[in-house]
């Protein structure tokens, strides 16, 4: 009798689905998209010293990409559904830190939130090869980009604005969107995942995946796409802004710039359908080939920067087709022993770009112009165009499932391998 009054989702809570971890993404897609064009600003304005403030953030990258190789070490200790929780925390501790302006504060406020991206980066992917069958992980991946598109295309312009007002505000609701992530994490009832019953014991070695992640060219080729794709990203969101300052087009320009372009992830429905009639090979390689093309323009025709700048932004828009159709390969090879490990090794291309991009600017910088960065960073957009030739011409064919729905990733087991 008892049983009747409590309502059904209590006491049988639903699988976790697409639309769930899509709001999950859109909350992270606020906490961070409004601190994205902020923590710059603030570094500069708390340490003064451009120099310093690139030291920081490639020492803060290491520390991120020692962090998240070590996660699947930390899950067994902790439960992952509390290492997610820990995330959304430093999420809000490192906004709390920040908003104090405190140098030291500044610093350990950036620490903390960039920590906290690689750590809910790790748990999220793990969670999704959990819940969401393969021929739900291209829908999955539409609608995760296209939830978030609120956010990061409002974030950057609307954080800038806001924290020349009163610079807390963007803290602030950086703040808010970590305890909405909880929230949403509490309803969804994701636990610590599917148990897969493992043959072995698992390695205590943090870092002992990197024999089988090398053992396997698919997942090699997935996580340089990854890489190669977000440092695409780093030359646009870094050195757009420098550019367009040392061009005189003024110093807003580069988050206007960044809102526009991620304005076009309310496109990706349409992307999705586009790799669905043709398949992941062509999206990919059409991405990184139509990018690549922009970037070297972009390069070629710097003595006009208004023309410099658009190609930028209209590459950035295949920067976005591969946010949905890159990643679908790395995914589709993990095995499912693997999870955790493998996402942790894939979430390290955040951490990886940060810090090669930076690097290869300093090269480049030292012999021509903001420009030749742009041109440098096609230059590894072709690359891997070229690393995408190697993927099988069936993956991801859009075909009729079951229920007579069009799915991404179907085909047969031997095709091929997964970037994101």
């Amino acid at each position: 009798m008892h049983d009747r009054r409590i309502p059904e989702w209590l006491r049988h809570a639903p699988a976790p689905g697409v639309r769930g971890f899509a709001t999950l993404a859109a909350m992270e897609a606020v906490a961070r998209g409004i601190l994205v064009s902020v923590f710059p600003l603030a570094m500069y304005r708390a340490l003064g010293d451009a120099r310093l403030v690139s030291e920081v953030y490639f020492l803060v990258g290491l520390c991120s990409l020692f962090v998240g190789l070590s996660v699947p070490y930390l899950t067994r200790f902790l439960p992952r559904r509390w290492l997610y929780v820990a995330g959304t925390q430093m999420f809000a501790a490192g906004s709390l830190l920040a908003m104090t302006g405190d140098p030291a504060a500044t610093v350990a406020g950036l620490g903390f939130v960039t920590v906290a991206v690689v750590v809910t980066f790790v748990c999220f992917n793990a969670y999704v090869l959990d819940y969401i069958a393969r021929v739900e992980l291209g829908r999955l991946e539409t609608s995760r980009l296209f939830y978030s598109a609120l956010g990061w295309t409002v974030g950057p312009a609307l954080g800038v604005f806001l924290y020349t007002l009163w610079p807390a505000a963007p803290f602030v609701i950086s703040l808010l969107a970590a305890y909405a992530m909880l929230v949403v994490f509490v309803i969804m009832r994701l636990g610590n995942g599917r148990l897969i019953v493992r043959a072995h014991q698992p390695s205590a070695n943090p870092f002992a995946y990197f024999r089988r992640f090398f053992a396997q060219s698919r997942l090699i080729a997935g996580w340089l796409f990854a890489v190669l794709r977000s440092c695409g990203w780093w030359v646009y969101v870094v050195y757009l802004p420098i550019f367009a300052v040392q061009s005189g087009l003024g110093e807003r320009l580069g988050g206007v710039a960044l809102s526009l372009s991620n304005a076009a992830l309310f496109l990706s429905p349409l992307m999705l359908r586009f790799i669905q009639r043709t398949s992941v090979r062509r999206a990919v390689r059409t991405g990184f080939v139509a990018g690549a093309m922009l970037f070297l323009s972009a390069g070629a025709l710097h003595g006009v920067p208004e023309l410099a700048v658009l190609c930028l932004m209209a590459g950035s828009f295949f920067l976005i087709l591969l946010d949905v159709s890159a990643g679908l390969p790395f995914l589709l090879a993990v095995k499912p022993s693997e999870r955790t490990e493998m996402s942790a090794i894939y979430s390290s291309f955040r951490d990886v770009s940060g810090i090669l991009t930076p690097g290869v600017a300093w090269a480049v910088l030292l012999f021509a112009p903001v420009w030749g960065v742009f041109v440098a960073g096609g230059a590894g957009l072709l690359v891997a165009w070229g690393l995408a030739g190697s993927l099988h011409p069936r993956l991801g064919r859009a075909k009729v499932a079951a229920e007579g729905y069009p799915t991404v990733g179907g085909g047969h087991k031997g095709a091929v391998a997964e970037a994101v």
